[in-house]
């Protein structure tokens, strides 16, 4: 397994957010997390992330732990639902950012950011500044400055919420489709059921900090907790 988690934990103010949560997510798999808001979804990316230390647990990344390493020396990459551009660099110069602080040569840059930008289908767009593009074009500028660098693993946090329902589904292939380019193991966490389903060769459920992981996509439907069944008897009252 390419990221493992092992009983981690998290108290704030005496509350426990993050119940002993234990899983792995093999290399070149999307593991979906379905969760509501203060579920602990977006704690335990912080902590996988380095951005917040555990009460308990461990984090392991191709078998070695890295739980004291800081954020920089994890090579993992954290998406937010805002894509939190440069506003003072083009498009460019964003996708590019990475790669200009790991000294790599001018013409590596240019060629690299270059595919990218064709494989975000955001030709035309290379020169513009972020306030100029749309919703869904930042958000696939924030995804070719993260996937540039090939970090081992890419954290989601509901990157899609923000977006209209058409941009979103857009979105959501295309992530899909980059997912299988560049053999991301990522997690994408939501809590729009229908999305973790479409998104994830995985899939888990957290609740109130206590964390579920399916063995198939088949368990994930069957349980009456994830909210499956209750969707499938709606659209099935409006069919008769």
């Amino acid at each position: 397994m390419y990221l493992r988690i092992k009983q981690l934990e998290k108290t704030f103010g005496g509350q426990r957010v993050l119940h002993p949560t234990n899983f792995a997510v093999t290399q070149g798999q999307v593991l979906s997390v379905l969760g509501r808001s203060g579920s602990g979804k977006t704690t335990l990316l912080k902590i996988i992330a380095g951005l917040e230390e555990p009460d308990r647990g461990e984090v392991f990344l191709d078998n070695s732990p890295i739980t004291t390493w800081s954020p920089q020396k994890r090579g993992i990459v954290y998406l937010y639902q805002e894509p939190l551009l440069f506003p003072h660099l083009t498009v460019r110069e964003n996708i590019g950012f990475g790669l200009s602080l790991r000294r790599v040569s001018t013409p590596d840059i240019s060629r690299r950011v270059d595919e990218m930008i064709q494989h975000l289908e955001l030709e035309g767009q290379a020169e513009k500044m972020p306030d100029q593009l749309s919703g869904g074009q930042r958000q696939r500028v924030a995804f070719g400055r993260a996937l540039i660098i090939n970090p081992k693993v890419l954290l989601l946090d509901e990157p899609f919420a923000a977006l209209d329902s058409q941009t979103r589904g857009q979105m959501q292939q295309l992530f899909k489709k980059m997912a299988a380019r560049h053999g991301i193991t990522a997690l994408f966490v939501t809590h729009d059921l229908k999305e973790a389903l479409i998104m994830g060769d995985q899939l888990a459920v957290i609740r109130k900090g206590h964390w579920r992981l399916y063995e198939d996509r088949e368990s994930f439907m069957r349980d009456p907790e994830t909210g499956v069944q209750d969707e499938l008897a709606f659209w099935e009252q409006w069919r008769s």
